[in-house]
C-alpha cells in the first residue's frame, strides 16, 4: 500500500470513529482541503456519482435540491455535469468543507448547521415556494455520523410531492434500525413507501473497503 493510500484508508477510519456533532467539526477542519485528493480520488469515492445518477434518473422536478452533507460538492459536482442550471443549495457541519464547496460554484446557498439541532433556516429558504423539490445524501448517513432521526426534520423542509434519494451505508442502515424508522414515516402518512437499490460505495481499488455498499433510499414526500 502506498502512502497516499495508507493516509486515505486512515483517514477513513478516523471518519468512521466520530460520535459527535464536536468530533465531526473538529475532524474535517482539517480534513477539508485535502478531502477531495487524499480521500475520495485515493480511495475511488464512487459513491456521490451513484447518488446523483439515481437521483437524476428519477427526478420529475427541476429544482430547487437541497444536498445534505454536502461537503467539499462531490453530489453537487456530479448534478451540475447532466442538469448545469439546477438550483442546488447545500448543508454541512463544517464551515471549512463548505468552504471549499463555495469555491466551486456549485451551489447556490450553502448552510453551516447540525442536523441534529435547528434547522429552521434550512425551512425558511424555500418558505415561499412551500420548500424543496428534492433532497439528495451522499455519506452523510454513515458510520460515526447521523442515524435516522434528521430524516423526519429535513422532509419538513420540503414540499408536498418532493422526492428524495438518501444514501446509507449498508452496516449502518441495520444498526441503526433505518428500515423501522422509515416504515413509521410511512405509517404516519408523511411519505411514500421507499425502494431500495444497493451500490458500491468504493471502485475497489482498496482492498479493505471494496466490498463497502450503501443502501440508496428513493421515497416521495407525501
Amino acid at each position: 500500500m502506498s502512502e497516499n493510500d495508507e493516509r486515505a484508508v486512515s483517514l477513513l477510519k478516523g471518519a468512521y470513529a466520530l460520535n459527535s456533532p464536536a468530533d465531526n467539526r473538529s475532524y474535517y477542519q482539517d480534513f477539508a482541503s485535502h478531502y477531495d485528493s487524499s480521500f475520495a480520488a485515493a480511495l475511488g469515492y464512487v459513491y456521490p456519482g451513484a447518488v446523483a445518477r439515481a437521483f437524476l434518473a428519477w427526478q420529475r422536478s427541476d429544482g430547487p435540491v437541497l444536498d445534505v452533507g454536502c461537503g467539499t460538492g462531490l453530489v453537487g459536482a456530479e448534478l451540475r455535469k447532466t442538469q448545469p442550471d439546477l438550483l442546488i443549495d447545500g448543508v454541512d457541519i463544517s464551515p471549512e468543507m463548505l468552504a471549499v464547496a463555495a469555491r466551486k460554484g456549485l451551489y447556490d446557498k450553502l448552510f453551516e448547521v447540525d442536523l441534529t439541532d435547528d434547522i429552521s433556516v434550512l425551512k425558511n429558504g424555500f418558505a415561499d415556494s412551500g420548500g424543496y423539490a428534492g433532497l439528495i445524501s451522499a455519506g452523510t448517513f454513515t458510520h460515526g455520523h447521523l442515524g435516522p432521526e434528521p430524516i423526519a426534520v429535513l422532509i419538513s423542509c420540503c414540499r408536498s410531492g418532493a422526492q428524495a434519494v438518501i444514501g446509507v451505508n449498508a452496516a449502518h442502515h441495520q444498526a441503526y434500525n433505518f428500515a423501522p424508522f422509515m416504515d413509521q414515516l410511512v405509517a404516519n402518512g408523511r411519505i411514500k413507501a421507499p425502494d431500495y437499490d444497493e451500490v458500491m460505495i468504493y471502485d475497489g481499488s482498496d482492498q479493505d473497503y471494496a466490498g463497502d455498499t450503501a443502501l440508496i433510499m428513493r421515497f416521495v414526500i407525501a
